[in-house]
């Protein structure tokens, strides 16, 4: 059994004091409210930013995208007259077609495709709706131009079935629409466009309530800010690791900006804790600079013989931890009885541990005066961690128990809740979040996907409209036009570390976010960068340790 040794809870520091303020900013639009100002505290600045050369500045960027003319429309295009690529043949074996027939003959490898040339009469979000029959569910790849526009999956039960993409921002004017299914062969009967109505159903009315109706003033004026401009301006943030900000001053470098948002990581160290108090530090010092801070939790499992993130590696099972035990408020005192009696399990026993180290780190955020995002168990839709590994129930009762013991056992008040599931399946109790995240990557794409949308209308519409809408990882910036176009206006994102950002000898790296891009968006109109957020939230330098 892998045990970690609990650590006192750490002792009061100093608490920044806010006082209220009205103030005004105009970008976007015209925005006035009532926010805190942080006044003046000690503290270090080893995690301010750091970049003290001039660097180049660009002119902000309007949000500009065509005028949209939204019209009831509706056309069907027969797939057997469109063009026909890679020896895709008209066919009319199967029953229930439409038109003269249907194509087939795209083979195993990707070398079949169907062009459709389609006249789109103005310019507005449509729904694309492929009738499409496969004994097997085929990854079908979807081109506008040159431009791919998503991948989808096929059905496997040999029936024509209608696969629609929701929401399609299309141009008045002929276009060109070509679908290549990459790994196996299909019947596909015809494509059908109609003019979009769900993206109409999104909504940026959020409460701004906490569900811990115990939250810190903090907490409470940073949720307040967060839900008063949901929907006008998406708000800058950037993966650090380690506890330095080399990846926030490349993007300063790079775009003249800083990000809002600092995300890191927070971890349960087998042995000192220096190496973690070190991000502890470093999130703190970024609100004490006038930033956000948020933090996950990438939990390595507490186990005594592999002990690790991914559920590859490690044999901690979370199943067997599961118990109906009323655990999440009692003392370590009894909690250890329990354990030592086999009424919990040593697998319950080691979580109880590893969540009260943590609530140490945080409880050291708190005596601090520091309110963050909290993000534990990220994604937990899938099995790729161990705490998604067996399940959504199993997924849930761990939510529920984190949220109780730091809630309510140890009164930690300056948490904004941030649950990352992804999946209505793995929704948890929505009395123990604030904020619904989705992780978002594109693999062989360069630049912000126009897809992106999707996933904002799906989880509001599972999630409801009174939770804000974020992006919690993604490996390219999003862009600004694309996201007021769709209407979909985060609440932020958090690019992650590393290779999406930077080369391995520290310079900018192209290969997911180009520099034109990273540069419009961070300048664009529709986005809310470091130096605004201070002028927003009345912020004044911080005095500093002069030893």
């Amino acid at each position: 059994m892998y045990i970690r040794k609990i650590t006192a809870v750490a002792a009061a520091a100093a608490a920044a004091l806010s006082v209220f303020a009205a103030c005004s900013k105009n970008k976007k639009g015209s925005f006035t409210a009532s926010v805190p100002i942080i006044e003046k505290t000690t503290a270090k600045t080893t995690a301010e930013p750091t970049t003290t050369l001039p660097v180049e500045t660009f002119p902000e960027y309007p949000v500009t995208f065509p005028e949209i003319e939204k019209k009831q429309s509706g056309n069907l295009y027969e797939a057997e007259k469109a063009q026909l690529k890679g020896g895709v043949k008209a066919a009319t074996d199967l029953p229930e077609f439409s038109g003269e027939g249907y194509v087939t003959g795209f083979g195993d490898k990707g070398e079949g495709s169907v062009c459709f040339e389609i006249d789109v009469p103005t310019n507005q979000h449509y729904d694309l709706s492929f009738n499409i029959s496969a004994a097997k569910a085929v990854n079908c790849r979807i081109t506008l131009g040159d431009q791919q526009l998503t991948v989808f999956k096929t059905t496997d039960n040999s029936q024509f079935t209608y696969i629609t993409l929701y929401g399609v921002f299309l141009t008045k004017g002929k276009q060109k629409l070509t679908i290549t299914p990459e790994n196996g062969d299909m019947f596909l009967d015809y494509l059908k466009i109609e003019n979009n109505t769900s993206l109409s159903d999104i909504s940026y009315n959020a409460n701004g309530e906490l569900v811990n109706k115990d939250a810190g003033e903090s907490a409470k004026e940073l949720m307040s800010f967060l839900s008063e401009n949901y929907g006008k301006y998406i708000i800058t943030g950037q993966y650090a690791y380690g506890g330095d900000n080399a990846d926030l001053d490349l993007i300063y470098r790079t775009t003249g900006k800083y990000p809002v948002m600092r995300f890191s990581n927070l971890e349960i160290p087998d042995e000192s804790f220096d190496d973690s108090f070190k991000e502890v530090d470093a999130a703190a010092e970024w609100y004490f600079n006038g930033g956000i801070s948020c933090v996950s939790w990438f939990w390595k499992a507490p186990s005594d013989k592999k002990s690790g993130i991914r559920t590859e590696d490690t044999d901690f099972d979370l199943s067997k931890a599961v118990t109906e035990e009323k655990i999440a408020e009692l003392t370590e005192e009894d909690i250890r009885e329990l354990y030592s009696k086999g009424n919990i399990s040593k697998e319950c026993y080691g979580l109880i541990l590893d969540i009260d180290n943590m609530a140490g780190q945080l409880t050291s955020l708190k005596n601090r005066g520091v309110p963050v995002l909290w993000r534990p168990l990220p994604e937990g839709c899938g099995d790729w961690y161990w705490w998604g590994a067996k399940g959504t129930a199993d997924y849930k009762w761990l939510w529920q128990l984190i949220y109780d013991r730091f809630t309510k056992y140890f009164k930690l008040d300056n948490l904004i809740w941030v649950w990352n599931g992804q999946s209505e399946s793995s929704l948890v109790d929505k009395r123990t979040f604030d904020i619904a995240s989705v992780d978002l990557y594109l693999s062989s794409e360069k630049d912000y996907g126009d897809r992106f949308y999707e996933e904002f209308a799906a989880v509001q519409k599972f999630v409801g409209s009174d939770k804000l809408i974020a992006i919690s990882e993604c490996g390219s910036v999003p862009d600004m036009d694309t996201a007021f176009r769709d209407n979909a206006v985060w609440s932020f994102f958090g690019v992650w570390y590393g290779k999406y950002i930077r080369t391995e000898k520290g310079e900018y790296n192209e290969e997911y976010t180009s520099k034109d891009a990273l540069i419009r968006a961070y300048n664009s109109d529709g986005a809310l960068t470091l130096d605004e957020y201070r002028k927003m939230r009345g912020f004044k330098e911080p005095e500093t340790d002069t030893e």
